[in-house]
């Protein structure tokens, strides 16, 4: 099959390489002429595991190619797929600017029956409103062909989305019309293993499902966190709680992680956005608005906890801090908690010595030449001459490195953990002051008899 892929951001440019790798011929379209060039000489200017190798693979076979000419890709298409960024506006609704442009321009120019897929995350109701647009605008060109808009949301996760891609749990289709079902049955067709996957709804149904999905999970780590404040206050251990809820079969333990917060592209956008549209009904979305209240104080509590621990004399200190994007395994930094811990670190008057083994340059884009910090060539390289160490990102390579070399470097032997990858006992042994999310130091760890 033909297909077009509008916007080569992560989600236009993993679903482009990886519709190349089951065998279809993919036109990718960006109006950004420098991602434009470097991905046509095979350099992702995104981070994902396994995505350049294809993309270089794909490249040479020409079952990908990349353009900045929308006109080149309509022409050419079967179907056609929407993928551009739907950031929040400032009253922190989706803007929809970037997916009503891509429909104009193929509105103009669109002269055969084709499918378009909606697989940008839009608000409940986009779909609809795109098809009745593109409809008006093909009547009053006097064209008699096929058009459809459907809903086909993404549901991949930054570190794991091309595997994700190529297995996946379902393929959400809001459509209703026989031959858009068929066209998107046929494109996905080499990834479907049993007919439960490719689940059919109506498009306004496959929008809001992309919304809830993603406010279940936020609501799963919000609960979480406030479990763990609870626990702290009372002498309990969160990773002691979160392992006995975990082992009973109807609580998924997958997102029950307590932590420092949740960031990225998604949880924190499509949660404002789902609020937005809550507004145009008359439902008062009580859970949604605490799930972000929560998560602004989870954010926070890192840098009070250190505030404390110095009696509120922060002037001067200097904070190791380990991880800048929001989880590990990827180079996004947005909404990351890293942002919001620096800027108060900051306004306290600390210098920050960060290091992240992917991150640092999309963080210092934020922060260009910021005279309070430092970033740095290791996890090692942070500690020196810093008086604590926070961390923020649960990367691998934080937990290797010895609690040995963290005390002989730390001015003042503490660790706030916002992602409790180390054991309280192995940080007390060490003679390190250890503070975790929702823990109180308990010497025991979860386990079986």
């Amino acid at each position: 099959m033909k297909v077009s892929v509008f916007g080569a951001g992560y989600v236009g440019l993993v679903t482009a390489v990886c519709l190349a790798k089951i065998g279809h011929t993919v036109i990718c379209i960006d109006n950004d002429q420098n991602k434009i060039h470097l991905l046509a000489e095979g350099i992702s200017p995104i981070y994902e595991a396994g995505l350049e190798p294809l993309l270089n693979k794909f490249l040479s076979t020409k079952n990908i190619q990349f353009t900045g000419d929308p006109l080149k890709a309509i022409e050419n298409s079967d179907l056609m797929i929407i993928a551009v960024g739907t950031p929040l506006d400032e009253r922190g609704n989706a803007n929809l600017s970037y997916v009503y442009q891509v429909t104009q321009t193929i509105a103009e120019h669109l002269n055969h029956s084709c499918v378009i897929v909606l697989k940008s995350t839009s608000p409940p109701g986009t779909s609809e409103t795109l098809t009745r647009y593109l409809h008006h605008q093909l009547k009053k060109k006097n064209l008699n062909i096929h058009c459809d808009v459907a809903s086909n949301p993404e549901f991949l996760q930054e570190g794991t989305a091309i595997q994700q891609f190529m297995h996946p749990d379902r393929i959400i289709v809001g459509a209703d019309n026989i031959h858009t079902i068929q066209t998107l049955y046929d494109l996905y067709q080499p990834l479907i293993k049993n007919k439960e996957q490719f689940l059919i709804m109506n498009k306004t149904s496959a929008e809001l499902t992309k919304y809830a999905s993603n406010a279940f999970l936020a609501t799963k780590v919000s609960f979480m966190n406030e479990i763990s404040q609870i626990a702290e206050q009372v002498g309990a251990d969160i990773e002691s709680v979160r392992t006995g809820m975990s082992l009973d079969y109807r609580i998924n333990p997958l997102f029950l992680n307590a932590g420092c917060g949740f960031g990225g592209s998604c949880f924190p956008k499509d949660i404002s956005a789902l609020l937005a549209s809550a507004q145009h009904t008359d439902v008062k979305p009580f859970i949604l608005e605490s799930v972000i209240k929560r998560n602004l104080t989870q954010q926070q509590l890192l840098f009070h906890k250190v505030n404390r621990f110095f009696e509120q004399q922060l002037q001067g200190k200097t904070i190791a801090l380990w991880g800048l994007t929001f989880k590990p395994n990827t180079d996004d930094v947005r909404s990351a908690t890293s942002h919001i811990l620096s800027e108060l670190f900051w306004k306290a008057g600390c210098f920050i010595k960060a290091y992240d083994p992917l991150g640092m340059e999309n963080f210092s884009k934020h922060y260009p030449n910021h005279p309070q910090l430092e970033l740095c060539s290791s996890p090692l390289d942070a500690l020196e001459n810093a008086d604590v160490l926070v961390i923020v990102t649960e990367w691998n390579e934080f937990k290797q490195v010895p609690l040995a070399e963290i005390k002989n470097r730390l001015r003042y032997n503490a660790i706030f953990d916002g992602r409790n990858i180390l054991q309280p006992s192995d940080a007390t042994r060490h003679q390190l002051i250890y503070y975790g999310i929702g823990r109180s130091n308990c010497e025991a760890n979860p386990r079986g008899v």
